[in-house]
């Protein structure tokens, strides 16, 4: 990158900070993709055709991808022309790749059961570590928090009186988050173990506990309990956590105010899972689908 580029990227990542509350790892997400159009040739002086070029030079790239790093080409684009730093704004010749967002992975109820079961029986011995880890796996199955979200809370988050936190989630905006009453004393056996100088409630070293170690730990949970530990991860709590509240009869607008989503599109992605699980339930179970039929 070019130092001219850079200033450039520098001046649209202050602004994505100061004007759009976009949190440190978004900003990251943002410069290596940026980075990476760099690559193919300078981002200032790009014409529509240079930028044209770009869908040939991701060619082997995912759909994902591309469209990722398109996107944060036009919002790069978008600042330079408004801040009048260009008078012409080239990113309509960007490639615009059709994807097809995924299905989110999530647990059956009684898997999220069995790995409380072993959980609780862990953490009826006392132990810092299985107390600790019970807290974690009620406040992301339970809440519905972020990894991010959960490795970072305060000590002193959680109050007793209060059935809810205020938090600030993705985008540095605010939210409400339930904490049933089983979080609460999950949280509580932990909290005497937690160093009254630390600042977090799940401290790790220097600081809180780190999000590849949250993810580590959610999957020795997963193993105790006899699930596949690649199935689940912290995200995938997060899933089941909306799905089987969507199930249990949740509003739409309400699990997404809960899970902190800016657009309502991305919480509907749930109602598709929710369908894709009746559709399998019936292929299984209906009488007809393992009935022989004659002629």
């Amino acid at each position: 990158m070019t130092p001219e580029d850079r200033a450039l990227v520098d001046r649209f990542l202050d602004m994505m900070a100061a004007e759009a509350g976009a949190s440190r790892n978004t900003l990251l997400a943002y410069r290596s993709d940026l980075a990476a159009a760099a690559e193919v040739g300078e981002l200032g002086t790009a014409t529509a055709d240079g930028l044209g070029e770009l869908g040939r030079a991701w060619a082997g790239l995912s759909p994902a991808t591309v469209a990722r790093r398109a996107a944060a080409l036009r919002r790069f684009y978008g600042f330079l022309h408004d801040e009048g730093l260009r008078a012409d704004d080239p990113s309509a010749a960007l490639p615009r790749p059709a994807t097809e967002r995924p299905l989110p992975r999530i647990l059956e109820p009684d898997e999220v059961e069995a790995m409380f079961r072993e959980a609780e029986g862990r953490a009826a011995s006392g132990q810092p570590a299985a107390l600790r880890n019970l807290a974690l796996l009620e406040l992301l199955y339970g809440s519905g928090l972020r990894a991010t979200e959960l490795v970072s809370l305060p000590r002193g988050a959680l109050r007793r009186s209060e059935p809810f936190l205020i938090l600030r989630g993705k985008g540095a905006k605010e939210r409400l988050v339930p904490i049933s009453e089983r979080a609460h004393a999950a949280v509580a056996g932990w909290l005497p173990h937690v160093p009254a100088k630390s600042g977090w409630l799940f401290p790790g070293g220097k600081a809180h506990l780190s999000r590849v170690r949250l993810f580590q730990l959610v999957r020795e949970m997963a193993g105790v309990a006899g699930i596949a530990p690649d199935r689940v991860s912290p995200h995938v709590l997060r899933h089941a956590f909306a799905t089987h509240l969507l199930a249990g009869g949740a509003d739409l607008r309400v699990l997404q105010a809960l899970l902190g989503h800016a657009d309502i599109a991305t919480t509907q992605i749930y109602t598709h899972v929710d369908s894709a699980r009746l559709v399998e339930l019936v292929n299984q179970r209906h009488p007809l689908a393992t009935a022989g039929r004659s002629a």
